[in-house]
């Protein structure tokens, strides 16, 4: 069975971009906007726990979710094909 590695990765890319997006808003609901640096900030430039920053952080986050969709989905079906010959 093959992947639809568009599909996977539009779909990896819509998670991972959200979940930072809602994670986002989550710690600024309980603790408050802050600019303080955090790890994800480090990798993700212009995020931070801000309105702003979270919507630079979800797109950052969706086009590293579609790259990591992209390639497992190529992976899989690469591998797929080679056990599907044995």
């Amino acid at each position: 069975m093959r992947l639809d590695v568009k599909a996977l990765a539009l779909a990896c890319g819509l998670l991972w971009g959200f979940g930072l997006l809602i994670l986002t808003w989550w710690v600024i609901m309980l603790e408050g906007p802050s600019r303080s640096p955090t790890f994800i900030g480090l990798v993700y430039r212009g995020y931070s726990f801000t309105f702003v920053g979270s919507l630079i952080g979800f797109v950052w986050a969706f086009f590293d979710g579609l790259i990591g969709g992209a390639v497992l989905g190529w992976l899989y079906n690469l591998i797929a094909a080679r056990g599907a010959k044995a």
